[in-house]
């Protein structure tokens, strides 16, 4: 197939690379010009060097000509700039009809809207058959490394799903359909709060049992919040729930993990961010959730700590000490 990739950031270059490695022709869009380049003449994304791309990889700085190039669109922007890319999309074609694959993980400001809710915001009910999505625990170096990794994708559609599962699947990459489009969503959006508390805890100094307090009490978080969205919570149990959870709390690779590690060892989230050099989506997903959470009247005491440890100065310290002074209670699974 001829598959069009917007966004060539680590895990966008990642999966346009594997699929046309796969045997499909790809056409990346970067709108960093200086990247397109890169990536055409040394073969090589400068996150990864030493891994060459595929031949059947080109890239481009051209919207339109990636628009066009595409029989389906694989998104790897971010969830805070994708409803920009989308808005540009209907100004070129307001007919646009191409399938969708999503891969922004991430929670809308203000709106509470997952990202393909954004995309229906943008096109419509008229689009819903067109939109699907990949999510689930997958490091992008270990991906370029071909170790074994398996994924979740969801669909409104079956017929959607099943083509995401026939373009994706290789050896080493396996893909496990699952219809909770909503639930794999939002797993895939929330854990990286978690991801950014666990990074915190290491980074404190602390051990694998306040490691676990944090994932499992996230987890719970998570759950309760789901509610909000209408998931099904059995897709919280998988791997774009608590698969997607261990992946990015528990991998050094992980840019949500890392930025709260920084953060414990003094460093101010904006330094942080940049030293990443690529979006940290909990950074934004916590102010999110947190509003979604105030709208239906449910506490997120480790996301709110992470809220204010990043926006109101709140020392790491500060915020476990308050976390471990609230009231306990009875636990609920």
């Amino acid at each position: 197939m001829k598959i069009t990739c917007l966004g060539l950031g680590a895990w966008g270059f990642t999966l346009a690379n594997l699929l046309a490695s796969n045997g499909h022709q790809v056409l990346g869009w970067s709108r960093d010009l200086n990247l397109v380049n890169h990536l055409n003449t040394s073969s090589q994304h400068p996150k990864f060097p030493g891994h060459k791309k595929e031949d059947t990889l080109i890239a481009t700085n051209d919207f339109k000509q990636a628009l066009e190039f595409g029989e389906v669109i694989l998104e790897s922007v971010t969830s805070k700039g994708i409803r920009e890319v989308l808005e540009k999309i209907k100004k070129i074609d307001p007919s646009f009809s191409k399938e969708l694959i999503l891969t922004s993980k991430g929670i809308e400001q203000k709106t509470g809207l997952l990202v393909d809710e954004i995309v229906l915001d943008v096109f419509g009910e008229r689009y819903k058959s067109k939109i699907g999505c990949l999510s689930g625990p997958s490091i992008a170096k270990e991906v370029i490394d071909q170790q074994p990794t398996s994924c979740v994708c969801s669909s409104y559609s079956s017929d959607l799903m099943d083509l995401i599962k026939k373009i994706f699947v290789n050896p080493y990459f396996r893909v496990y359909p699952n219809s909770d489009l909503i639930g794999v969503e939002f797993g895939g959006a929330m854990k990286n709060i978690i991801a950014i508390a666990c990074g915190i805890s290491d980074g404190l100094g602390f051990g694998a049992n306040t490691k676990a307090a944090i994932m499992t009490r996230g987890l719970h978080e998570i759950r309760k919040l789901s509610s909000v969205k209408g998931c099904n919570p059995k897709t919280l149990n998988g791997l774009a729930g608590l698969g997607d959870l261990c992946t990015t709390c528990l991998s050094k690779d992980s840019r949500n993990y890392r930025f709260g590690y920084m953060i414990a060892e003094g460093v101010e989230a904006e330094r942080a961010q940049k030293n990443i050099g690529m979006v940290v989506e909990g950074v934004n997903t916590c102010i999110s959730a947190l509003e979604l959470g105030e709208k239906a009247g449910i506490s997120l005491p480790i996301t709110q700590a992470i809220y204010d440890i990043v926006y109101q100065g709140l020392s790491p310290k500060e915020a476990v000490r308050a976390l471990l002074t609230r009231e306990i209670k009875e636990e609920h699974l």
